[in-house]
């Protein structure tokens, strides 16, 4: 039986017949499920890694027999079977949407292969255009030096980088002379481009469309090159950029590389948008233990599966028991979803800040008095009494991207002050039209606190005012 048949074996005990929303048996799982965080994964054999990866995927090219046939080939050959990952630094924040393909070449490293993971500091001054409707604006290397700075750090909970290279593809990209770009460009069919919908519409729209931006999967795709990848893992809207590192490995006289792509996980808001930090529906990695907790479990219930599919390490048959549990009401929706908080807390920061974690959940949102929770942010009236809501709860406590962002939560009728006395609490909805007014203002419609302890809450974060 192999380390992960026996890791499943211990999990499924637990979830078959353990009460989910109970600590003890969250904390069983979690330990178990952590640990497989780091489990030995090399006594898989390559048909069975090649299946263990392809149940995660969209899209495996040529197929899960071929990258099988080339796990055996490396080995045979003694040699390091090479896993690529790319990312252009082009925002200073990695979050869980990244992480879908990264958890796959987590995987990939623990079956005994060698993961190089490229940041595209001179690809980002190109900027992706998948997707985009318009022209990135250009980024200096002053922008790409900040946003990659933290880059490894974020990305360590996934990828041991004492087994794993961190390359920037200007090592070998900054060397290309005109002759070998041309060489390869003049075998690269324009109509290869011209496959991508984007470029499509942007033509017919009459929208710009950078000579750069059309050679930017052809540049991307000399990094396969440069570090001769066997597999390269990505995004599935990156799906036409890997397709063309295959052809320039193969102009380039180089075994085409294996391309998995993992779908794009939706945004925590639930509208079908996918995690974006600019639509604000996203979880940083950056963020804190109770951040991250809390975002959580705010998305729909119909995200919770997907989630446990694609953030943690479960497996199909493993799911598809709580999945029953659900159907026949043995296990609440409330209680699979604070697993699944927690899983991920416990992917960033390990099993006891992930247990602290829905410990603080419980006792600022289970609980009806906000007295005992822990770590809440205080905001004092008396030094910002004068400043608008909505500049406060963006910028002072950062509990929202933008101010338009507040307003969007104020108009779900998410904003709210809550005066508690007692353990009994008074709450006033706050309108949009309370974003724009002074936080003194804003106060003096619950009256007088007379000891009365005031709090700020503002979707599901809360932060207490002090006199």
């Amino acid at each position: 039986m192999s380390r992960l048949r026996e890791s499943v074996t211990s999990v499924m005990h637990i979830l078959d017949g353990a009460d989910l929303g109970a600590d003890y048996a969250v904390s069983q799982l979690l330990d178990e499920t952590t640990a497989r965080r780091s489990l030995d994964l090399s006594d898989l054999s390559p048909q069975e890694q090649a299946a263990l990866v392809e149940g995660r995927a969209i899209n495996l090219i040529p197929s899960a027999a071929v990258l099988a046939e080339k796990i055996e080939a490396a080995r045979s050959e003694g040699r390091q079977f090479v896993i690529k990952y790319g990312i252009d630094p082009t925002s200073p924040d990695v979050h869980l949407g990244h992480a879908v393909p990264i958890i796959i070449a987590s995987r990939l490293q623990r079956m005994g292969h060698h993961v190089v993971f490229i940041i595209g500091d001179v690809t980002a001054k190109i900027g992706d255009p998948s997707g985009r409707s318009s022209e990135r604006p250009a980024l200096t290397d002053e922008d790409i030096a900040r946003n990659l700075s933290t880059y490894q750090q974020q990305v360590t909970p996934f990828i041991d980088f004492e087994r794993a290279d961190l390359r920037f593809n200007g090592e070998w990209l900054n060397k290309v002379r005109l002759p070998q770009l041309v060489e390869i460009l003049a075998r690269v069919p324009v109509s290869m481009s011209l496959q991508r919908e984007d470029f499509r519409t942007r033509l017919a729209e009459g929208q710009g469309l950078s000579i750069a931006e059309f050679v930017y999967s052809v540049v991307m795709a000399m990094d396969s090159v440069a570090i001769t990848a066997d597999v390269e893992l990505g995004g599935v809207d990156q799906l036409l950029n890997l397709q063309m590192c295959r052809k320039v490995m193969e102009i380039s006289e180089q075994t085409p590389e294996v391309v998995i792509t993992t779908p794009l996980i939706e945004g925590t808001d639930g509208t079908g948008s996918k995690m974006s930090k600019s639509k604000g529906n996203y979880v940083g990695l950056t963020a804190t233990p109770d951040d991250v907790y809390g975002r959580l479990m705010s998305i729909p219930d119909h995200l919770t599966e997907p989630y446990l599919q694609l953030l943690t390490e479960w497996t199909d048959d493993e799911i598809r028991v709580v999945t029953k549990r659900l159907e026949d009401g043995t296990a609440h929706p409330m209680a699979v979803k604070r697993i699944l908080a927690g899983e991920v807390v416990a992917a960033l920061h390990g099993p006891r800040i992930a247990a602290a974690a829905r410990a603080e959940f419980t006792a600022r949102f289970s609980k009806r008095s906000f007295g005992d929770t822990q770590n809440l942010p205080v905001v004092s009236l008396k030094e910002h009494s004068e400043d608008t809501l909505g500049a406060l709860i963006s910028r002072t406590l950062d509990f929202a991207p933008s101010i338009s962002a507040v307003r969007r939560v104020a108009q779900q009728k998410g904003l709210r002050l809550i005066r508690e006395a007692d353990g009994e609490q008074q709450t006033t909805q706050l309108t949009e039209a309370s974003v724009q007014q002074a936080l003194g203002v804003v106060v003096s419609e619950v009256g007088a606190l007379d000891g009365a302890a005031l709090y700020l809450k503002v979707g599901r974060k809360v932060a207490r005012i002090e006199a």
